[in-house]
């Protein structure tokens, strides 16, 4: 995995085609993200996306990548179109772990306010 790969997964997001979402994740992806429990499994994700996720469009503006010895970061914005029309944009980071060459473990974090 390297920095074009990450970037076509959001890209692959953004043109929502769950179809080929697949050649990015690793058959036992773990997925963590705010709000919901760890998504275990490819198929989970694949459910949250095609069933669960809760926008209607969305546009990942990457700012950077990190990639080394396994492991990467990616960090940005994301303009989303909620249900409603609602439009919001948010700041965020994500932290992966590969295992032959496939996200094993995607972890995302969205800045806005916790505490």
């Amino acid at each position: 995995m390297d920095d074009a790969r990450l970037r076509a997964m959001f890209a692959t997001i953004d043109a929502m085609d769950w179809d080929a979402l697949p050649e990015f994740f690793h058959p036992q992806i773990v997925y963590e993200r705010p709000g919901f429990p760890a998504l275990d499994g490819l198929d989970r994700v694949l459910r949250f996306y095609h069933d669960e996720r809760k926008i209607l469009s969305s546009v990942h503006d990457v700012e950077h990548t990190v990639v080394q010895d396994g492991r990467a970061a990616a960090w940005g914005r994301v303009s989303c179109v909620l249900p409603g029309g609602t439009r919001t944009e948010v700041g965020f980071a994500d932290i992966y772990e590969f295992d032959g060459g496939l996200i094993r473990l995607r972890r995302t974090h969205f800045f806005v306010p916790s505490v």
